[in-house]
């Protein structure tokens, strides 16, 4: 199911569709921070790592965040993150699919 859009609420992160209708929600503790949001999947950052959940709010997969690693951007079926002088992209299932210099 297509995500529109994640809001935080209190403790929980709501996942709306398409239509303005909230299709589930995930408790967030202190340590996650909402990263970005793609078509299908939603980027948590939570402590070193970057865990990736889908419209149902389960979580899909995680990716450890090495120290100079940062997130960029999130958008149709992949999500961007800075690595050095490198921007890395990775599929909802946290595989690499390419990368590039950025400097």
């Amino acid at each position: 199911m297509a995500i529109s859009d994640v809001q935080k609420k209190g403790s929980y992160l709501n996942v709306f569709d398409d239509g303005g209708k909230k299709i589930s929600e995930l408790y967030v503790s202190s340590s996650m921070e909402l990263m970005g949001i793609a078509a299908d999947f939603y980027v948590v950052k939570d402590g070193s790592y970057f865990k990736t959940y889908g419209s149902d709010s389960k979580k899909i997969a995680e990716l450890y965040a090495s120290s100079g690693m940062s997130f960029k951007s999130a958008a149709g079926s992949s999500f961007n993150i800075q690595d050095g002088s490198y921007i890395k992209s990775y599929d909802k299932n946290c595989k690499k699919t390419g990368e590039r210099y950025s400097r």
